[in-house]
Formats: C-alpha cells, sequence, structure tokens
C-alpha cells in the first residue's frame, strides 16, 4: 500500500488475497506498541483495515488513514465499525491528537518523509508515540537488482519507487521533527509469498508495477519471466518463492 499515488492503482482484493503476509507480519509491531484500552491510536497508511481491527479489538479507539479510495473502501467493508479516512500521509490534520500514532509497511514508499514526520508529530499529544515498521537500506535489493537490470537492457532508466533510508538517516530525521527515539532495530526476515508458482510475478505487479508504466501489457510478460528466471536461484526454495526483506523498526516519542 503506498500513501502518495495521486492515482489508486492498488488492488484492495488481490492485497487481501494474495498479500496478508504484509499485515500479518505487522503484528508482531503491535506488541512493541502495547496499546492501552481507551488510547487514541492513528493508523497510518491503514490499507484493508486488519491491523486497525486488531488494535480495536485491544481496547483503542482507532482511526485508519489511507490514500487509496479502493483500500479505504475495502477497510471499511471489512470492518464497518471502524473509522476510516481517505488522506495523504505527507500533508494531513485533525483537529484532535492522538496518544499514538502506528504505522506497518508505509512510510518506505513515502520519499517526502520529513513532511509525513511532521505530520505525525502534529498529530500527537507531546508524550504520545509512534511506532512503525518499514524497509530498511537494502530492503529487497536482489528483486530491485533484477528488476532493474532487466529495465537497464531495455535502454529504460528504472526510477526506484520506494524510499529504503538507514536507521541512522530515518532516526535523525525524526530527531529533527522533535521525536525523542527510544528502540531503533534492523533486521532480516526473509518472507514466503503466498502463491507457489505465480508469488514473485503477483509480488512484482502488486508492489513494483511502476517500473512498466508506459510498457504494453502484452510486452510485459517475457519481462516478468526474464526476471523470475533470473531471481529463482536465489529466492525460489522449497517449492516458494521467497521475498528478501530487511526491516527497521523504531520507537519514538513526541517530546513535550
Amino acid at each position: 500500500m503506498t500513501p502518495t499515488r495521486s492515482a489508486d492503482r492498488w488492488d484492495s482484493s488481490l492485497y487481501d488475497d494474495r498479500h496478508s503476509f504484509v499485515w500479518r507480519a505487522g503484528s508482531g509491531l503491535m506488541d512493541l506498541l502495547a496499546p492501552q484500552a481507551g488510547e487514541k491510536i492513528l493508523d497510518l497508511g491503514c490499507g484493508t483495515g486488519h491491523l486497525a481491527a486488531k488494535l480495536a479489538d485491544m481496547g483503542a479507539i482507532v482511526t485508519g488513514i489511507d490514500s487509496s479510495p479502493s483500500m479505504i473502501a475495502q477497510g471499511r467493508q471489512n470492518f464497518p465499525g471502524l473509522k476510516f479516512v481517505l488522506g495523504d500521509v505527507r500533508d494531513f490534520h485533525f483537529d484532535e491528537t492522538f496518544d499514538a500514532v502506528f504505522s506497518n509497511a508505509v512510510l518506505h514508499w513515502v520519499h517526502e518523509a520529513e513532511a509525513a514526520a511532521r505530520c505525525v508529530a502534529g498529530a500527537l499529544r507531546p508524550g504520545g508515540r509512534f511506532v512503525l515498521e518499514m524497509g530498511v537500506k537494502g530492503n529487497v535489493a536482489r528483486i530491485r537488482g533484477a528488476i532493474e537490470a532487466v529495465m537497464t537492457e531495455l535502454s529504460r532508466t528504472p526510477k526506484c519507487p520506494w524510499f529504503y533510508p538507514s536507521t541512522g538517516e530515518y532516526s535523525v530525521l525524526l530527531e529533527k521533527c522533535g521525536f525523542e527515539i527510544r528502540m531503533a532495530q534492523t533486521f532480516d526476515r526473509f518472507t514466503e509469498l503466498e502463491h507457489p508458482e505465480r508469488g514473485m510475478r503477483e509480488w512484482i505487479e502488486m508492489f513494483a508495477g511502476s517500473y512498466f508504466e508506459g510498457i504494453p501489457a502484452g510486452d510485459r510478460e517475457p519481462l516478468l519471466r526474464e526476471i523470475e528466471q533470473r531471481l529463482r536461484p536465489e529466492l525460489y526454495r522449497d517449492g516458494s518463492w521467497w521475498a528478501d526483506y530487511r526491516r527497521l523498526r523504531i520507537e519514538a516519542v513526541k517530546l513535550g
């Protein structure tokens, strides 16, 4: 899911059906958040609402925000009792303040990272918590390398859609925006994709489609096959495709 695209290119049904590992992996992040009953929490880049619903089940008062109309519509359908708001994480404002902001697998889509961090700071009460997980430097390096190599051989200049900072880079940015870092952790998390044969292709179509903009649909098939062929020796094992994820988790507090 991305909070910054002007056009909605997300297939919310495919996201729920084939890419549920994204939100399922975020369950551990909620242990770091440790929500308390009655706390007001903003789920930043809430997607189809599954983690927002888990937070609500723990007693939190949750608002979900996402820039994708289809994701928001699916979230409202999935969880009609929750509040979902269409908005851009780089430019949002609420009249109320929150006790915590929670964000899973969203902020690596936001190249305007400082704008997003300042919006988060504005949404939190003094002492409020910002708990996030995102891709870090080196995330999906093998997948990205194969895609960009194929694009370069076509004499296309590949433009990476993601922002993968180092731990230090993102920590300094948050401190600049008025946060104190309480915990920052980087770790590898190889992730099994959900379809045994089409998993890599579906991942690329879901999350890396911008690399193929301007290429007719009929011309993409041989490119996808070539990318799969290059990745198979490293990322296909035991009958499944895997994504070479590296993640960053941060717990920060807004200074008063």
